[in-house]
């Protein structure tokens, strides 16, 4: 087998219209237009698809609550993490920065998915 590149990541979400706001309003991601089969919404990311699903019932508990970044989570380049960290503040997001001491943060999505955001070098 030979794997050549990554297509999507879905994550299960209770509202859809919540999560819409969250993903395509806050994080500003930009929506697939899909005519789908059940309640979900696709986004794009260069070329990287995240599929939010509506899940009739959702975790509750994250594994690790003091280190956001020990649960699963789904990672995004950023070109400024601060203007991120204040689009975040500015709409009532949780943040907690990266323990490691790197440019990056994570934040929860109104169904307490983690999303990372980090800033990346542009050599990267």
């Amino acid at each position: 087998m030979q794997i050549t590149h990554y297509l999507h990541a879905a994550v299960l979400v209770s509202d859809l219209e919540r999560a819409e706001h969250f993903y395509g309003n806050v994080l500003g991601l930009p929506k697939v237009e899909r005519s789908l089969k059940y309640p979900g919404t696709w986004y794009q990311v260069g070329e990287f698809q995240l599929h939010l699903i509506v899940a009739p019932s959702m975790p509750s508990e994250l594994q690790n609550p003091e280190k956001w970044g020990r649960n699963a989570h789904i990672a995004f380049a950023v070109a400024d993490l601060d203007a991120a960290k204040n689009q975040l503040i500015a709409h009532n997001y949780p943040i907690q920065m990266s323990a490691s001491g790197r440019a990056a943060l994570f934040t929860q999505d109104p169904d307490s998915n983690i999303i990372e955001l980090s800033q990346q070098l542009a050599n990267r």
